[in-house]
């Protein structure tokens, strides 16, 4: 966790990736990925990319199988606390946008990353690169509709504090499956499977929603001052309480988007 010392700029809200909080409060994010691995069906040898690896828990599983791994993300804390982990792992810290391979693995996989960058087009020229002819991308990340009722209450909470709604906030980019299957044609993968579901989610302790904001959600949030930010934060609870809080747990709203493309 970055730790600034100025009053003015102190915020609960942090712009850098706190992979600590990630394992210990979120570790959901890769629990609910391991069915993905099962429709990713890695095989022993193959070589396989994990992008948006994170600290690494699914990596490890892809490596069960026997395949060769690699695990890539953005944030250095992430890569960082991944060789923590998983010391005997191969884990690089790269721009989804521009991998650096060619023709490199027999296939990429990906859980709740892509979401979160809006040059879905630049990922996926990069993804088409690095495929093998005849490699598969699996993938699965939120889509159309995804925490709509959270961004509903995040915005309604800032308007209610003073604030403008700044669209540019927003960190994340949640397409329909005919938009993304779009994208993926277009670059020479043919989109061979995708789904479209709700996946409500199960936040951890009574605090699930505002660590959840604070790890996924802080660019709406971390220029206010410290004291609007916990106004906000608690506007937001109060709105989502009766369809997110339920028997003491606090939900998640996600709608996931998952697709499977081959490289023609």
């Amino acid at each position: 966790m970055d730790n600034k010392k100025t009053s003015d700029s102190q915020t609960i809200f942090q712009n850098k990736w706190d992979a600590e909080l990630y394992d210990s409060k979120h570790s959901f994010v890769s629990q609910l990925g391991t069915d993905l691995v099962e429709l990713l069906a890695p095989q022993s040898g193959e070589s396989i990319l994990d992008l948006g690896c994170g600290t690494g828990y699914l990596t490890n599983k892809i490596v069960d199988s026997g395949a060769k791994v690699v695990g890539i993300d953005n944030a250095s804390t992430m890569i960082e606390q991944a060789r923590k982990n998983y010391p005997n792992l191969i884990f690089e810290v790269a721009d989804a946008t521009n991998l650096h391979f060619t023709e490199q693995f027999d296939a990429i996989f990906s859980n709740a990353v892509l979401h979160w960058i809006k040059e879905p087009e630049k990922v996926i020229v990069s993804i088409w690169q690095a495929l093998k002819p005849g490699g598969r991308f699996v993938a699965e990340f939120g889509g159309k509709g995804n925490v709509k009722a959270i961004v509903t209450a995040i915005y309604q909470a800032i308007q209610a504090a003073g604030y403008p709604i700044n669209e540019s906030k927003n960190p994340w980019y949640y397409p329909s499956i005919a938009e993304y299957g779009t994208l993926l044609e277009q670059a020479g993968l043919e989109l061979t499977f995708a789904m479209l579901f709700e996946c409500l989610t199960p936040l951890e302790d009574e605090k699930g929603m505002e660590n959840w904001l604070k790890m996924f959600a802080d660019s709406f949030l971390n220029t206010f001052p410290i004291e609007q930010q916990m106004t906000i934060v608690s506007d937001i609870e109060k709105q989502l309480y009766p369809t997110l809080y339920k028997n003491g747990i606090w939900f998640a709203d996600y709608k996931r988007l998952r697709v499977i493309a081959i490289k023609n």
